[in-house]
């Protein structure tokens, strides 16, 4: 095991390190004036289950950071392992939702009708955090179906195997 210390001339070294941990991956949805927008995502987290809060970390870098930053609703959909295009789709653009089963949740946010579980959030604090924000939202209303997780390692999308 190599180690160094994380700096501009190590970034892909510590970029590397950090992919090493295998993610769940979901899709990040809010209503902006211009319409829906969407961003696929690996930074979610529960923090509490009283209050239900969760939290997600968009990147600065991102076009789609101000919206996500601005937005006092938006929701959390966990991908399931059949939901690989439409985790790059998102990853890809934001605003294209042509196509796409939607039904309106909590302060108008598009919540996807086809995913493994549903976090409809209102935001409830945001923190800075580097070159990301992390977005606390208290969870209004959830929901779920059972189904095997997209997972996100590597820099690739794969599917995680339970063990006997």
């Amino acid at each position: 095991m190599e180690r160094f210390i994380p700096g501009p001339e190590t970034a892909r070294a510590f970029r590397d390190a950090l992919g090493r941990f295998a993610t769940g991956v979901t899709v990040v949805t809010a209503l902006t004036e211009e319409g829906p927008i969407g961003i696929t995502a690996n930074s979610f987290a529960s923090v509490s289950l009283d209050p239900p809060l969760v939290l997600w970390s968009p990147a600065r870098a991102s076009s789609r950071f101000a919206a996500f930053a601005a937005a006092e609703h938006f929701a959390i959909h966990v991908m399931g392992r059949e939901h690989r295009d439409l985790a790059a789709h998102f990853a890809r653009n934001g605003r294209d939702f042509a196509g796409i089963a939607t039904e309106p949740g909590p302060g108008g946010v598009p919540l996807l009708t086809d995913c493994l579980a549903r976090f409809a959030c209102r935001t409830e604090a945001r923190h800075d955090a580097g070159d990301h924000l992390i977005v606390v939202g208290r969870v209004l209303e959830a929901a779920a179906r059972e189904g095997a997780p997209l997972v996100f390692c590597h820099g690739g999308y794969g599917q995680f195997l339970r063990g006997h």
